[in-house]
């Protein structure tokens, strides 16, 4: 779609060491994944396929990839390797003792882009984790620019999954926007985010956050805007970058 550095190491990669949990929204039931299938990987050990689905984000410095699990164990990314238009992303799943709600939905691993990937061509990802690996394609949008400095402002992207897109803010880690309301129209997407309680305390930290949203009823999923409102954000409009 034609939309529609602090450096990455210094700028992002401190954001994103300093999320300590990223979040999902709901979403319908019966929407997500196929069911996984087990292989076996390079070593002769089971690995059970999951399902990845992918979208740019902060103008092409972040892929937002979203597998199924439960939605208050995210894993976060570990090693990252590009090379040949393949990103390489290794999953870390939280401490073994982490108390996990035994959902299954839609949640985003934020991952910051090494450099020499270019967001305007095709990128090939494969992902590994404990017991598990996916991959998946994500077309290049042109007119993303990853080379200047972070922003620190939200940006979206839609994912290849029918009406999903992924959503990125900045602050604190410790409060993370929950989505209340997605309502599309036209070619805008109003999000609306859950009011958090007066007394609510959090960490004075500013870290990347990770949301999935569901919309139908737009005429085009191109050069759509979401409309970001409620909690901290006052009816802030962006551009979701790319086609579902």
């Amino acid at each position: 779609m034609p939309v529609r550095s602090h450096s990455l190491a210094a700028g992002l990669g401190l954001a994103l060491l300093l999320a300590g949990a990223l979040t999902a929204c709901a979403t319908p039931a019966g929407s997500g994944g196929s069911t996984p299938s087990a292989t076996t990987d390079g070593s002769g050990g089971a690995s059970t396929e999951v399902e990845v689905d992918a979208a740019w984000l902060d103008n092409g410095r972040v892929v937002g990839l979203v597998t199924q699990g439960s939605s208050t164990c995210v894993p976060t990314a570990g090693d990252v390797a590009y090379a040949n238009g393949v990103l390489d992303v290794e999953f870390v799943e939280p401490a073994a003792d982490t108390a996990c709600t035994r959902d299954m939905a839609p949640r985003v691993t934020l991952v910051g882009l090494p450099e020499g990937v270019d967001p305007t061509q095709e990128l090939e990802i494969r992902v590994t984790g404990d017991g598990y690996h996916g991959d998946t394609d994500l077309d290049g949008v042109a007119g993303l620019d990853p080379s200047g400095e972070v922003d620190y402002l939200p940006s979206a992207g839609w994912t290849d999954e029918d009406g999903q897109f992924v959503i990125l803010t900045w602050g604190s880690s410790s409060c993370v926007p929950v989505v209340e309301n997605v309502a599309g129209a036209g070619t805008e997407v109003t999000v609306t985010f859950v009011t958090p309680p007066a007394d609510q305390v959090c960490t004075m930290d500013m870290a990347s956050r990770g949301t999935v949203a569901w919309v139908d009823g737009l005429d085009d999923d191109s050069d759509v805007f979401a409309v970001l409102t409620g909690a901290e954000f006052d009816n802030v409009r962006i551009p979701i970058i790319g086609t579902d």
